[in-house]
């Protein structure tokens, strides 16, 4: 089963394997992502306003918390390269 992405500020939109990462789908779309750590969860950089769909992601892991902390990202961001899409989904990064 396929699940749309959402850019809303970007006026993009991208369907994906319900499973993928978030980070892979951004990427799909052909939109700049931050990351210093290839996807392991350490930076923070890759840190994504959740808009709407939120309800059907998997709640925050102790180390996703764990890294926003550390690295002083803002808690109500998610971490891109932590969430896998199962359902539609608009985010936006605060550099879009």
């Amino acid at each position: 089963m396929d699940v749309q992405v959402r850019f809303p500020a970007q006026a993009r939109s991208v369907c994906v394997p319900a499973g993928t990462l978030l980070i892979d789908a951004v990427r799909a779309a052909n939109l700049p992502i931050a990351s210093a750590c290839r996807s392991d969860g350490l930076c923070g950089r890759c840190g994504v306003a959740v808009l709407a769909g939120g309800a059907g992601l998997d709640a925050e892991t102790p180390e996703e918390t764990r890294t926003k902390q550390r690295n002083r990202i803002d808690p109500h961001l998610r971490l891109a390269c932590r969430i896998s899409v199962r359902t539609d989904l608009a985010v936006a990064a605060p550099y879009w």
